[in-house]
Protein backbone atom coordinates (compact mmCIF):
# COMPACT_ATOMS: atom_id res chain seq x y z
CA UNK A 1 0.00 0.00 0.00
CA UNK A 2 1.41 3.66 -1.00
CA UNK A 3 2.23 5.76 2.04
CA UNK A 4 -0.65 8.74 2.23
CA UNK A 5 -0.15 11.07 4.89
CA UNK A 6 -3.54 12.48 5.82
CA UNK A 7 -3.66 16.28 5.82
CA UNK A 8 -4.97 17.82 9.16
CA UNK A 9 -6.84 21.00 9.18
CA UNK A 10 -5.00 22.82 12.18
CA UNK A 11 -0.96 23.38 11.03
CA UNK A 12 0.05 22.20 14.45
CA UNK A 13 -1.91 18.72 14.34
CA UNK A 14 0.76 15.88 13.83
CA UNK A 15 0.93 13.84 10.42
CA UNK A 16 -1.19 10.59 10.13
CA UNK A 17 0.23 8.23 7.45
CA UNK A 18 -2.59 5.66 6.49
CA UNK A 19 -0.03 3.18 5.54
CA UNK A 20 1.19 2.64 8.50
CA UNK A 21 -0.55 0.52 11.40
CA UNK A 22 -2.85 1.99 14.17
CA UNK A 23 -1.32 0.67 17.55
CA UNK A 24 -4.74 -0.64 19.52
CA UNK A 25 -4.28 -0.95 23.32
CA UNK A 26 -6.51 -3.59 25.19
CA UNK A 27 -6.82 -3.28 29.18
CA UNK A 28 -6.93 -7.20 29.65
CA UNK A 29 -8.67 -7.12 32.92
CA UNK A 30 -12.26 -7.94 31.36
CA UNK A 31 -11.28 -11.45 30.40
CA UNK A 32 -10.26 -13.76 27.73
CA UNK A 33 -13.66 -14.13 26.00
CA UNK A 34 -13.88 -10.20 26.14
CA UNK A 35 -10.44 -9.56 24.52
CA UNK A 36 -11.42 -12.00 21.68
CA UNK A 37 -14.74 -10.23 20.93
CA UNK A 38 -13.09 -7.13 21.10
CA UNK A 39 -9.99 -8.41 18.77
CA UNK A 40 -12.53 -9.66 16.11
CA UNK A 41 -14.39 -6.33 16.09
CA UNK A 42 -10.78 -4.51 15.47
CA UNK A 43 -9.54 -6.98 13.13
CA UNK A 44 -13.14 -7.29 10.78
CA UNK A 45 -13.02 -3.57 10.65
CA UNK A 46 -9.66 -3.34 9.65
CA UNK A 47 -9.32 -6.58 7.14
CA UNK A 48 -12.61 -4.87 5.21
CA UNK A 49 -10.76 -1.87 4.52
CA UNK A 50 -7.04 -3.36 3.63
CA UNK A 51 -5.50 -1.29 6.87
CA UNK A 52 -3.18 -2.51 9.35
CA UNK A 53 -3.25 -2.64 12.80
CA UNK A 54 -1.03 -3.67 15.61
CA UNK A 55 -3.13 -4.91 18.75
CA UNK A 56 -1.28 -4.75 22.14
CA UNK A 57 -2.91 -6.40 25.22
CA UNK A 58 -2.01 -5.91 28.74
CA UNK A 59 -2.62 -6.12 32.44
CA UNK A 60 -3.82 -3.28 34.30
CA UNK A 61 -0.22 -3.02 35.89
CA UNK A 62 1.38 -2.90 32.43
CA UNK A 63 -0.99 -0.29 30.69
CA UNK A 64 0.57 2.99 31.60
CA UNK A 65 4.11 1.17 30.06
CA UNK A 66 2.72 -0.12 27.13
CA UNK A 67 0.60 2.92 26.35
CA UNK A 68 3.86 5.51 26.68
CA UNK A 69 6.33 2.46 24.20
CA UNK A 70 2.91 2.67 21.84
CA UNK A 71 2.72 6.71 21.46
CA UNK A 72 6.85 6.89 21.27
CA UNK A 73 6.03 4.60 18.49
CA UNK A 74 3.34 6.19 17.21
CA UNK A 75 5.09 9.41 16.61
CA UNK A 76 7.91 7.93 15.13
CA UNK A 77 6.10 5.97 12.40
CA UNK A 78 2.93 8.98 11.72
CA UNK A 79 0.38 6.77 13.51
CA UNK A 80 -2.18 6.87 16.31
CA UNK A 81 -2.59 4.97 19.52
CA UNK A 82 -6.08 3.93 20.18
CA UNK A 83 -7.84 3.06 23.26
CA UNK A 84 -10.03 0.36 23.47
CA UNK A 85 -12.11 0.26 26.89
CA UNK A 86 -13.56 2.55 29.67
CA UNK A 87 -12.28 5.56 31.61
CA UNK A 88 -9.37 3.99 33.01
CA UNK A 89 -8.14 2.69 29.99
CA UNK A 90 -8.75 6.04 28.01
CA UNK A 91 -6.65 8.39 30.83
CA UNK A 92 -4.12 5.77 30.58
CA UNK A 93 -3.37 6.38 26.68
CA UNK A 94 -4.53 9.78 26.81
CA UNK A 95 -1.27 10.83 29.48
CA UNK A 96 0.91 9.00 26.57
CA UNK A 97 -0.67 10.61 23.63
CA UNK A 98 -0.80 13.85 25.26
CA UNK A 99 3.15 14.13 26.74
CA UNK A 100 4.42 12.71 23.09
CA UNK A 101 1.67 14.84 20.57
CA UNK A 102 0.69 11.49 18.80
CA UNK A 103 -3.19 11.20 17.71
CA UNK A 104 -5.41 9.25 19.79
CA UNK A 105 -8.45 7.25 19.00
CA UNK A 106 -11.07 5.48 21.14
CA UNK A 107 -13.06 2.59 20.66
CA UNK A 108 -15.31 2.94 24.13
CA UNK A 109 -16.56 -0.06 26.33
CA UNK A 110 -17.44 2.37 29.56
CA UNK A 111 -20.81 2.38 31.16
CA UNK A 112 -21.23 5.88 30.54
CA UNK A 113 -18.53 7.10 27.47
CA UNK A 114 -18.95 10.68 27.79
CA UNK A 115 -16.27 11.59 26.80
CA UNK A 116 -16.47 9.81 23.35
CA UNK A 117 -20.38 11.32 23.07
CA UNK A 118 -18.67 14.35 23.68
CA UNK A 119 -16.55 13.78 21.00
CA UNK A 120 -18.92 12.26 18.31
CA UNK A 121 -17.25 9.09 18.64
CA UNK A 122 -20.06 6.05 18.47
CA UNK A 123 -20.45 3.75 21.42
CA UNK A 124 -20.93 0.92 19.41
CA UNK A 125 -17.25 -0.10 18.99
CA UNK A 126 -17.73 -1.50 15.74
CA UNK A 127 -18.96 1.67 14.02
CA UNK A 128 -16.26 3.14 16.36
CA UNK A 129 -13.69 1.15 14.73
CA UNK A 130 -15.04 1.95 11.45
CA UNK A 131 -14.15 5.95 12.01
CA UNK A 132 -10.82 5.50 12.95
CA UNK A 133 -10.42 4.23 9.61
CA UNK A 134 -11.69 8.19 8.00
CA UNK A 135 -11.00 10.15 10.66
CA UNK A 136 -8.50 12.98 11.05
CA UNK A 137 -7.01 14.12 14.79
CA UNK A 138 -8.67 17.80 15.94
CA UNK A 139 -7.77 19.39 18.95
CA UNK A 140 -9.45 19.04 22.33
CA UNK A 141 -9.16 20.40 25.45
CA UNK A 142 -7.62 18.23 28.07
CA UNK A 143 -6.74 19.52 31.70
CA UNK A 144 -5.00 18.14 34.63
CA UNK A 145 -4.53 17.42 38.17
CA UNK A 146 -1.41 17.91 39.86
CA UNK A 147 0.64 16.10 37.29
CA UNK A 148 -1.99 13.61 35.52
CA UNK A 149 -4.01 14.49 32.42
CA UNK A 150 -7.94 13.65 32.75
CA UNK A 151 -10.76 13.69 29.97
CA UNK A 152 -14.00 14.09 32.01
CA UNK A 153 -13.45 14.74 35.69
CA UNK A 154 -11.53 14.93 38.89
CA UNK A 155 -11.75 15.47 42.35
CA UNK A 156 -11.31 15.02 45.99
CA UNK A 157 -13.79 13.98 49.03
CA UNK A 158 -16.77 11.77 48.73
CA UNK A 159 -16.78 11.51 45.08
CA UNK A 160 -13.78 9.01 45.18
CA UNK A 161 -15.51 6.95 47.88
CA UNK A 162 -18.25 6.63 45.23
CA UNK A 163 -16.36 5.38 42.88
CA UNK A 164 -14.87 2.62 45.01
CA UNK A 165 -18.52 1.56 46.04
CA UNK A 166 -19.29 1.48 42.66
CA UNK A 167 -16.94 -0.91 41.48
CA UNK A 168 -17.51 -3.02 44.47
CA UNK A 169 -21.27 -2.57 43.20
CA UNK A 170 -20.48 -3.86 39.66
CA UNK A 171 -18.25 -6.76 41.20
CA UNK A 172 -21.53 -7.86 43.00
CA UNK A 173 -24.25 -6.69 40.53
CA UNK A 174 -22.86 -6.17 37.10
CA UNK A 175 -21.85 -3.17 34.66
CA UNK A 176 -25.05 -1.00 34.50
CA UNK A 177 -26.39 2.60 35.09
CA UNK A 178 -28.85 1.58 37.21
CA UNK A 179 -25.79 -0.34 39.18
CA UNK A 180 -24.01 2.67 39.04
CA UNK A 181 -27.22 5.05 40.54
CA UNK A 182 -27.73 2.83 43.48
CA UNK A 183 -24.25 2.31 44.34
CA UNK A 184 -24.16 6.52 44.40
CA UNK A 185 -27.54 6.96 46.66
CA UNK A 186 -25.95 4.28 49.50
CA UNK A 187 -22.19 5.95 49.70
CA UNK A 188 -24.11 9.62 49.44
CA UNK A 189 -26.70 8.44 52.63
CA UNK A 190 -23.06 7.19 54.67
CA UNK A 191 -21.12 10.65 53.81
CA UNK A 192 -20.09 11.86 57.37
CA UNK A 193 -16.45 13.10 56.48
CA UNK A 194 -16.17 17.02 55.94
CA UNK A 195 -13.30 18.25 53.97
CA UNK A 196 -12.28 21.96 54.79
CA UNK A 197 -10.23 23.69 52.36
CA UNK A 198 -7.98 26.57 51.14
CA UNK A 199 -9.18 27.43 47.63
CA UNK A 200 -6.89 29.95 45.53
CA UNK A 201 -7.89 31.02 42.51
CA UNK A 202 -8.24 34.16 40.04
CA UNK A 203 -5.53 36.36 43.13
CA UNK A 204 -8.97 35.52 45.50
CA UNK A 205 -8.90 33.03 48.04
CA UNK A 206 -11.10 31.53 50.68
CA UNK A 207 -11.65 28.69 53.16
CA UNK A 208 -14.54 25.98 52.82
CA UNK A 209 -16.39 23.15 53.79
CA UNK A 210 -17.23 20.95 51.64
CA UNK A 211 -18.51 16.91 51.27
CA UNK A 212 -16.79 16.86 47.60
CA UNK A 213 -14.74 19.29 45.36
CA UNK A 214 -15.59 17.63 41.59
CA UNK A 215 -13.99 19.23 38.38
CA UNK A 216 -15.85 18.79 35.47
CA UNK A 217 -13.95 18.95 31.78
CA UNK A 218 -16.97 17.90 30.19
CA UNK A 219 -20.39 19.53 29.12
CA UNK A 220 -22.54 16.32 28.60
CA UNK A 221 -21.49 15.25 32.21
CA UNK A 222 -22.32 18.46 33.69
CA UNK A 223 -25.78 18.97 31.81
CA UNK A 224 -26.59 14.84 32.49
CA UNK A 225 -26.03 16.27 36.46
CA UNK A 226 -28.26 19.54 35.36
CA UNK A 227 -25.38 21.31 37.08
CA UNK A 228 -23.68 22.96 34.34
CA UNK A 229 -22.97 26.82 35.67
CA UNK A 230 -24.09 29.76 34.02
CA UNK A 231 -21.20 30.83 32.13
CA UNK A 232 -19.36 32.97 34.13
CA UNK A 233 -15.85 33.62 32.33
CA UNK A 234 -15.05 33.18 28.25
CA UNK A 235 -15.60 29.67 27.05
CA UNK A 236 -17.71 26.65 28.80
CA UNK A 237 -16.68 23.87 30.27
CA UNK A 238 -14.71 21.65 27.75
CA UNK A 239 -14.00 24.92 25.77
CA UNK A 240 -11.46 27.27 27.47
CA UNK A 241 -12.46 26.34 31.19
CA UNK A 242 -13.65 24.03 33.82
CA UNK A 243 -16.33 23.68 35.98
CA UNK A 244 -16.84 22.83 39.98
CA UNK A 245 -19.28 21.75 41.63
CA UNK A 246 -19.06 21.72 45.83
CA UNK A 247 -21.75 20.04 48.03
CA UNK A 248 -22.03 21.51 51.38
CA UNK A 249 -22.29 19.22 54.18
CA UNK A 250 -25.84 18.61 54.49
CA UNK A 251 -28.24 16.22 56.94
CA UNK A 252 -29.90 13.01 56.21
CA UNK A 253 -33.11 14.46 54.51
CA UNK A 254 -31.52 17.05 52.58
CA UNK A 255 -29.24 14.34 51.40
CA UNK A 256 -32.43 12.68 50.34
CA UNK A 257 -33.56 15.84 48.28
CA UNK A 258 -30.28 15.98 46.52
CA UNK A 259 -30.70 12.43 45.01
CA UNK A 260 -33.68 13.35 43.85
CA UNK A 261 -32.51 16.26 42.02
CA UNK A 262 -29.24 14.31 40.70
CA UNK A 263 -31.72 11.62 39.80
CA UNK A 264 -33.85 14.34 37.84
CA UNK A 265 -30.87 15.92 36.22
CA UNK A 266 -31.74 19.39 38.58
CA UNK A 267 -28.59 18.97 40.78
CA UNK A 268 -27.98 22.47 40.13
CA UNK A 269 -31.25 23.37 41.55
CA UNK A 270 -31.05 21.51 45.03
CA UNK A 271 -29.83 23.31 48.43
CA UNK A 272 -26.24 23.20 49.49
CA UNK A 273 -24.92 22.57 45.81
CA UNK A 274 -22.18 25.93 44.29
CA UNK A 275 -20.93 25.57 41.00
CA UNK A 276 -18.70 27.82 39.63
CA UNK A 277 -16.25 28.26 36.48
CA UNK A 278 -12.24 28.23 36.29
CA UNK A 279 -9.26 27.69 34.31
CA UNK A 280 -6.79 27.14 37.20
CA UNK A 281 -7.33 26.88 40.84
CA UNK A 282 -5.11 25.91 43.47
CA UNK A 283 -6.91 23.37 46.63
CA UNK A 284 -4.75 23.26 50.17
CA UNK A 285 -6.66 20.52 52.31
CA UNK A 286 -6.67 20.96 56.15
CA UNK A 287 -4.68 17.69 56.63
CA UNK A 288 -4.07 15.91 59.99
CA UNK A 289 -0.51 16.75 61.44
CA UNK A 290 2.45 14.58 60.12
CA UNK A 291 -0.06 13.58 56.94
CA UNK A 292 0.81 15.32 53.08
CA UNK A 293 -1.36 12.73 50.94
CA UNK A 294 -5.28 13.11 49.96
CA UNK A 295 -7.12 10.77 48.00
CA UNK A 296 -8.21 12.03 45.04
CA UNK A 297 -10.06 10.45 41.82
CA UNK A 298 -9.57 10.99 37.95
CA UNK A 299 -11.61 9.48 35.39
CA UNK A 300 -12.72 6.96 37.62
CA UNK A 301 -9.59 6.21 38.74
CA UNK A 302 -8.75 6.19 42.89
CA UNK A 303 -5.16 7.50 43.96
CA UNK A 304 -3.31 9.43 46.66
CA UNK A 305 -1.45 12.64 45.62
CA UNK A 306 0.49 15.34 47.39
CA UNK A 307 -1.23 18.60 48.58
CA UNK A 308 -1.94 21.12 47.53
CA UNK A 309 -3.87 19.83 44.36
CA UNK A 310 -3.68 22.04 41.23
CA UNK A 311 -6.52 22.17 38.88
CA UNK A 312 -6.20 23.76 35.61
CA UNK A 313 -7.32 23.62 32.06
CA UNK A 314 -4.14 22.60 29.71
CA UNK A 315 -2.78 24.86 27.07
CA UNK A 316 -1.51 22.08 24.77
CA UNK A 317 -4.46 20.06 23.48
CA UNK A 318 -4.97 16.08 22.79
CA UNK A 319 -5.29 14.94 19.26
CA UNK A 320 -8.21 13.09 19.28
CA UNK A 321 -9.17 11.23 15.69
CA UNK A 322 -12.98 12.55 15.01
CA UNK A 323 -14.71 12.98 11.91
CA UNK A 324 -15.07 16.42 11.94
CA UNK A 325 -18.28 16.68 9.84
CA UNK A 326 -20.28 14.37 12.71
CA UNK A 327 -18.13 15.72 16.11
CA UNK A 328 -20.58 18.84 16.80
CA UNK A 329 -23.81 16.93 15.84
CA UNK A 330 -23.47 14.16 17.29
CA UNK A 331 -22.33 16.17 20.63
CA UNK A 332 -25.61 18.03 19.97
CA UNK A 333 -27.66 15.35 19.71
CA UNK A 334 -26.03 13.20 22.62
CA UNK A 335 -26.95 16.43 25.29
CA UNK A 336 -30.40 16.61 23.56
CA UNK A 337 -30.75 12.97 24.74
CA UNK A 338 -29.60 13.48 28.33
CA UNK A 339 -32.08 16.42 28.25
CA UNK A 340 -35.48 14.94 27.13
CA UNK A 341 -37.19 13.76 30.00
Amino acid sequence: MASSVTPTPADSAPPLDTAAALLFIINASSGAQDIDAKRAVIESILGARGRRGELLVCQPAELARVAAQAAAKAVANHTAVVAVGGDGSLNAVAQAAHATGCPMGVIPYGTFNYFARTHGIPTDPAAAAQLLLDAQPLPVQVAAINDRVFLVNASLGIYPELLQDRETYKARFGRSRWVAFVAACATLLRAQHKLRLHIEMGGRARDVQTLTLFVGNNRLQLQQFGANPADTMAGTPGHGSMAALMLRPIGTMSMIGLMLHGAMGRLGEAAGVESFEFQHMVVRPRLLPGRHEVVVAFDGEVARMRAPIDFRVLEKPLYLLQDPHAAGAAAATAADEEAAP
